[in-house]
């Protein structure tokens, strides 16, 4: 059962927020055949982050990573082997595939490793410098004037 929302009352009130409303969207669509191949999704590190796919019966070649900003994109294609091979069953799937990974703002693919038929993507949030938050310093008025202290007139200390 799919429940469709309408997101048009958020644009017409917030700046911005078309993209989420877009993942959100994108996210909510059935799955279908979309499930192929299986994948996790790990956190690694405070900014890092690891996606494994199951690519049983690919080659490193057959495969394919493209990395777009926001996007990645896996694709695997089956090389025609099969020629001379009779099967009485075939579990190990092998169709072609392509599966897209919605990426969050500043997200980048590190590395990618295929081994022992999984596909390991490292991707770390590199945030610029110039947009981490930093602290600032609170000067007195009028440049660095050293502070007055209460009760500091020479009246004060005359008349004690």
């Amino acid at each position: 059962m799919r429940t469709a929302y309408d997101f048009s009352p958020l644009y017409r009130s917030v700046i911005g927020v078309d993209r989420m409303a877009d993942l959100i969207e994108t996210a909510m669509r059935s799955e279908g055949d979309r499930t192929y191949p299986p994948y996790d999704i790990e956190k690694i590190g405070e900014d890092a982050y690891r996606i494994t796919l199951a690519t049983a019966g690919f080659k490193a070649d057959e495969l394919e990573l493209t990395a777009q900003p926001n996007l990645l994109i896996v694709s695997g294609r089956k090389a025609s082997g099969d020629e001379g091979h009779t099967y009485l069953h075939r579990g190990i799937a092998g169709r072609d595939f392509e599966r897209r990974f919605e990426l969050a703002d500043y997200v980048v693919v590190k590395s990618a490793q295929h081994a022992d038929g999984l596909l390991s993507i490292d991707l770390a949030r590199e945030v610029p410098e110039a947009l981490k938050p930093r602290r600032i310093e609170i000067g007195a008025p009028g440049g660095f004037s050293e502070p007055k202290r209460i009760g500091d007139d020479k009246s004060d200390r005359q008349a004690a």
